[in-house]
């Protein structure tokens, strides 16, 4: 189909970018810029479905001439894409620096020295940026402008739901950033914390999370519901805040942080308490 043969390029360059830094890293061992490669991932995959008509007139087919301004998109390709810059660029940012100034990361301490193993995880970047960034690349592929529907009120509600996820997530963090540095500083002496947006789930970040992707799709829809695309678009769509919430839930963000949680304060009679009563993502 059309609209999937538009959507190619910019998966392959998904996963030829994070090929190129497996390339550089995985004989190094280092795993210092994993995040920031990630990152990088998710930006150059937006540009390559918003310009890739483009730049293949450019530099393939001969044509003169600058790339087209951003007010050649549509409003709502903008904003999808705008929504993942800042997401990218505010998570990106945060788990790149942790790892720099930390000199590394936990998680490939064994891996790394295992060239397979941890090549397979730069590709496994590649499919999570392919997958959780798939509403956007879609909707970017709807070109020209005029073939998305005007902007109504279920994207404005999309909107407000992306806008309340990040500012849910960012507050659960720097709430949980506020506890730690008043524990550091001696000013209480509680083990794990259990106020604010801790108090209604035990990973307010994460519920932030699917809330965000969760908008991003819905903003999606009405694009993908028009007869440019083929029947399914919106639910293949809908896979994005589907795998986040599979991977916060059952792989790298819930169980190992419950796991530490069990072995540092499973017979607290204060943590057995707050597991009881506080839900894990769900509010």
């Amino acid at each position: 189909m059309a609209v999937f043969s538009r959507l190619f390029p910019a998966l392959a360059s998904a996963y030829g970018l994070q090929t190129i830094f497996a390339l550089v890293f995985v004989p190094q061992q280092n795993e210092k810029y994993y995040d920031l490669c990630g990152a990088l991932g998710f930006l150059s995959t937006t540009f390559v479905s918003l310009y890739y008509p483009s730049l293949k007139a450019k530099f393939v087919d001969g044509a003169s001439g600058p790339l087209p301004s951003l007010m050649n998109f549509a409003p709502r390709q903008l904003l999808l894409s705008a929504a993942l810059g800042i997401w990218t660029a505010r998570l990106g940012s945060f788990l790149a620096l942790r790892a720099i100034r930390a000199g590394g990361d936990s998680r490939f301490d064994e891996v790394k020295t295992q060239p397979v193993n941890f090549t397979g995880f730069w590709l496994a970047q590649a499919t999570w940026i392919s997958l959780v960034g798939l509403p956007v690349y879609l909707c970017n592929t709807l070109q020209p402008a005029h073939l998305h529907p005007r902007l109504n009120s279920r994207d404005y509600a999309s909107l407000a739901l992306f806008a309340g996820s990040l500012l849910f997530e960012v507050v659960a963090d720097r709430q949980k950033s506020a506890w730690r540095r008043a524990k550091d500083n001696k000013e209480h002496d509680e083990r794990f914390i259990s106020s604010g947006l801790w108090s209604i789930s035990r990973h307010p970040n994460y519920l932030g999370e699917v809330g965000i992707w969760t908008g991003i799709w819905a903003l999606s829809t009405n694009s993908l519901q028009t007869s440019a695309f083929p029947r399914g678009a919106v639910a293949l769509a809908a896979l994005s805040p589907l795998f986040t919430w599979f991977l916060i839930r059952n792989v790298s963000g819930v169980p190992p942080l419950e796991r530490s949680g069990d072995e540092k304060f499973g017979d607290d009679p204060k943590w057995l308490h707050y597991k009881s009563c506080v839900p894990i993502v769900d509010v």
